[in-house]
């Protein structure tokens, strides 16, 4: 996560805002406020609901499954807002869903009184209430999404390959594949055929000066006149 840091030489400051993710350790070193003022942590509700998920799986766990009927309905209120712009999904968060999330506090805060510490239950309780902050990070910002679905619908693909891909020759080998998985999806993000770009992209490179390599960035991509 080096890139997030910047690149002095090619005038690339340094990222600052809100990272929506799940709580992999190595996601809070880069927003760390001791060290980076500007970033902000937010966590994916979807993971939190998972772990309430896991509990109902046998059928006898009424706390999972008023776990998942709170965050269910807090889904509901959110489908409803994925039209309107940011200013006018914080507004209606405020409105609908912060209440939503102020009863769960409470109902969390009182089951964890009642259930074993070390148990499954403690395990998905806790979870929710240590990262509180970040998991209602959305409720303070319209542009922060409830949840990362988003990306992990993306890399998808990738994910479940890999074990056929572990054995990739060597980790330089294995670099160069996830840089060009990033630029795979990041080109489908932004609306392009992968095939057409990358083709595009490996033809102009030879003879394009270093200054405009970013030209070729998938959301800067414009494809070369014929």
């Amino acid at each position: 996560m080096a890139f997030l840091n910047g690149e002095d030489r090619l005038g690339a400051r340094r990222w600052s805002g809100t990272l929506l993710a799940d709580r992999y350790g190595a996601y809070e070193t880069v927003v760390d406020p001791r060290l980076y003022p500007g970033r902000i942590s937010a966590a994916c509700a979807a993971h939190a609901r998972r772990n309430f998920e896991e509990l109902t799986k046998d059928g006898t766990s009424p706390i999972g499954l008023d776990g998942l009927r709170r965050f269910a309905r807090i889904y509901e209120v959110e489908g409803e807002l994925k039209e309107l712009s940011d200013e006018q999904r914080l507004a209606q968060r405020q409105r609908l869903a912060r209440p939503l999330w102020h009863e769960m506090r409470q109902w969390l805060e009182l089951e964890r009184r009642v259930v074993a510490d070390g148990s499954a239950t403690a395990k998905a309780i806790d979870y929710t209430l240590v990262h509180w902050a970040a998991l209602t990070r959305h409720l303070e910002d319209g542009a922060v999404a409830l949840d990362n679905n988003h990306l992990e619908r993306q890399i998808k693909p990738w994910a479940m390959g890999r074990r056929a891909w572990q054995f990739v020759g060597s980790e330089l080998a294995g670099q160069r594949a996830a840089v060009i998985m990033s630029l795979v999806q990041s080109a489908r993000m932004n609306g392009h055929d992968p095939w057409a770009y990358l083709r595009d992209v490996l033809r102009r490179l030879p003879t394009l000066r270093n200054s405009h390599l970013d030209e070729l960035l998938p959301h800067r991509w414009v494809p070369a006149q014929a």
